[in-house]
């Protein structure tokens, strides 16, 4: 895989590493509260950068508030090439309990939040989390512009969206994200992926790691893994990478250690063959 290929310009003007870090799993339980190590949790993030990832994924709802904090803590002052986005549209209430609420006021509140935790005067990349059945698009949307026209946002994305929804959002307002579940064990926004790459949008899988029962000891995957002498994980991010230009992996872990081996997958090129047989394997 070339230096080219591992690249990706977000928005058309900022030139990141595409194999970057989501920041959800340095939480507790549940992507609630405290991580049990907080020292552990920004060794990771200070490790990341050590490594070259200028990435980092995050949201004001993991914790919530935590992910950003730890963030703002272990990086600030942050590289000059260091992109942090966040997200901004979920509550909580509690252990993995999430529910929406992008009415303006909110959103609103929320970047300023995130402003003051990530320790930042802009957020390179702010996404809507999710949209919000009781309140209108265009609204919600239309706050982040806002804000955008105000400097406090360079670029804006979507999570969790299909075609129709982008392309409502891309009349509001320009996007360079979108941000779904994806892996080689869970295809279901396979035609979102070819709509970005169309369109030259980021897209940004998470659980990119998941592969469900494609893990099976001596199975496909693993056989696969054991040719390029890599593990499964490495694997499965080597065959994002490698699925379309426009993908961003990002990875999350709360310990150095798989941190590192997550890297690696930069340096595996699969084959063509081995790709396509990969691809059409059902979890």
């Amino acid at each position: 895989m070339s230096l080219g290929s591992l690249t990706f310009r977000l928005g058309g003007d900022l030139e990141i590493r595409r194999l970057g870090f989501g920041a959800m799993r340095i939480t507790g339980d549940g992507i609630w509260g405290e991580p049990s190590d907080r020292e552990q949790a920004k060794a990771v993030l200070r490790r990341a950068a050590e490594l070259g990832v200028n990435f980092i994924d995050t949201a004001d709802s993991y914790g919530p508030d935590v992910s950003e904090c730890l963030i703002g803590e272990a990086l600030h002052p942050y590289s000059d090439d260091m992109v942090i986005a966040t997200k901004g549209g979920l509550l909580r209430g509690g252990p993995n309990i999430w529910y929406s609420n992008g009415r303006p006021e909110h959103l609103r509140i929320s970047l300023e939040k995130s402003l003051r935790q990530l320790k930042l005067e802009r957020i390179d990349l702010y996404q809507l989390h999710r949209i919000d059945a009781q309140v209108p698009l265009e609204e919600s949307l239309g706050t982040l512009s806002d804000l955008r026209n105000e400097g406090k946002i360079r670029h804006i994305g979507l999570s969790e969206v299909n075609n129709e929804q982008l392309a409502q959002a891309q009349k509001v307002v320009p996007i360079v994200s979108v941000q779904n579940r994806y892996s080689i064990g869970d295809h279901e926004w396979e035609s979102m992926v070819d709509a970005c790459e169309a369109q030259n949008i980021a897209f940004i899988p998470w659980f990119p790691l998941a592969a469900g029962k494609l893990t099976a000891p001596g199975g496909t995957l693993d056989q696969i893994a054991k040719k390029y002498e890599a593990s499964v994980g490495q694997i499965a991010l080597a065959w994002l990478l490698k699925r379309s230009p426009v993908i961003l992996p990002i990875p999350g872990t709360s310990k150095v250690k798989h941190l590192e081996e997550n890297m690696g997958a930069e340096k595996i090129a699969l084959s063509d063959e081995d790709f396509q047989t990969l691809r059409e394997l059902q979890a």
